[in-house]
């Protein structure tokens, strides 16, 4: 069956075409009305409220749970339990971004608002901010926001301008990557907090500010009131990590060592989002695992296409990009990571070496 409807959309998407192979807007637009036509783009809403129920229900089993272990160190177990239930509430809330989940605009702003500043805890606003930038140029040096240096660079550029104290972790960068994932999701938190009480504009900030500071007073609250003061920061710091590793590893494999272009490239629609992604194979579980996040080809190119949809669309996407020599990339989870460690390492070496302290070098004798 699967077979059956792929040639058929590529015959479609041939006869759309009308010959015009090299009409890059053409292309793209034949590949986008027949996904359309064949109703891959159709809301699939009943899908949501059974994962936000799912994910309600093992709210309310992680609340039990929390309950009646008491002052118990197995209640780290329930801190692991939520940093990966908050993570799944962050796919939720990712996916309502894209109008994926509702027709109305206004529905899935609020659904995405509610569920990332109530539920996860991160700014909407700022998400959006910087996800719709991500999504407009990914990996598009100067205009991707995800490819912008930070403690971890993704350029051999930014990674020569590093200073002599950090180079060391610089040039060995790709070991670190996972290992720093545990801070990022106290980093994400810090970032919202930062935009919603920043200087520039955000989108209805007041609310956003209220949601956010009434999440982290209760939950924050309720941890140090029925747990002792070492414990309550253990659990605190456990769901953190786990929340900061889930994200960055159901984000980090989909560009990360994938193509990137120069600021001023002309590259189409179309080519600029398959060159720079990559998905991720593994079936259902994948699906579930890593939120729709590994259909990634797929996501970029028909961004409000709901979860369910994106696997039958992956199937033509594919088929297309070989008739048109489009490179098409698939890897496993595993591989992904692999590939994304040696990448960060490479581009590490452009680093100064730790070593080669500034002041010898300036009088060694040459």
């Amino acid at each position: 069956m699967s077979e059956v409807l792929s040639a058929s959309a590529v015959r479609i998407v041939k006869t759309r075409r009308g010959g015009d192979a090299k009409n890059p807007t053409t292309e793209y637009s034949a590949l986008l009305h027949t996904v359309r036509n064949l109703g891959l783009l159709r809301r699939r809403t009943g899908f949501y409220w059974m994962v936000f129920s799912i994910l309600l229900v093992a709210t309310a089993g992680a609340a039990a749970g929390f309950a009646l272990l008491g002052d118990s160190w197995f209640q780290l177990f329930i801190a692991a339990a939520l940093g990966i239930i908050f993570t799944q509430f962050a796919f939720l809330a990712h996916e309502a971004s894209h109008r994926q989940v509702f027709e109305s605009g206004k529905a899935n702003d609020a659904a995405g608002r509610i569920l990332a500043n109530a539920f996860v805890g991160i700014s909407y606003a700022w998400w959006m901010t910087k996800h719709s930038r991500h999504h407009a140029n990914p990996n598009v040096v100067g205009k991707d926001p995800d490819i912008d240096p930070d403690f971890i660079v993704f350029r051999e550029e930014d990674a020569a301008k590093v200073n002599w104290i950090t180079s060391f972790m610089t040039r060995k960068q790709g070991y670190w990557f996972f290992p720093l994932l545990m801070l990022e999701g106290l980093n994400l938190h810090v970032h919202g907090f930062r935009t919603v009480f920043g200087r520039k504009k955000v989108d209805k900030r007041w609310l956003e500010i209220s949601m956010l500071t009434m999440r982290i007073a209760l939950y924050v609250g309720v941890i140090f009131y029925f747990l002792p003061v070492g414990m309550a920061f253990a659990f605190i710091g456990v769901q953190l990590a786990v929340f900061g590793v889930y994200m960055g590893a159901s984000f980090a494999p989909n560009h990360k060592g994938m193509p990137q272009l120069p600021h001023e490239s002309k590259v189409d629609f179309l080519r600029r989002q398959v060159l720079t992604s990559r998905n991720i194979r593994g079936g259902a579980l994948m699906d579930t695992f890593m939120g729709g996040l590994n259909y990634q080809v797929e996501h970029h190119l028909f961004p409000n296409m709901a979860r369910p949809n994106l696997r039958k669309a992956q199937e033509i996407t594919k088929e297309y990009c070989k008739t048109n020599n489009i490179l098409y990339t698939e890897t496993s989870l595993l591989e992904s990571y692999g590939i994304v460690i040696a990448y960060l390492n490479r581009v590490g070496l452009s680093a100064r070496d730790p070593f080669d302290c500034p002041m010898v070098s300036r009088f060694r004798v040459r």
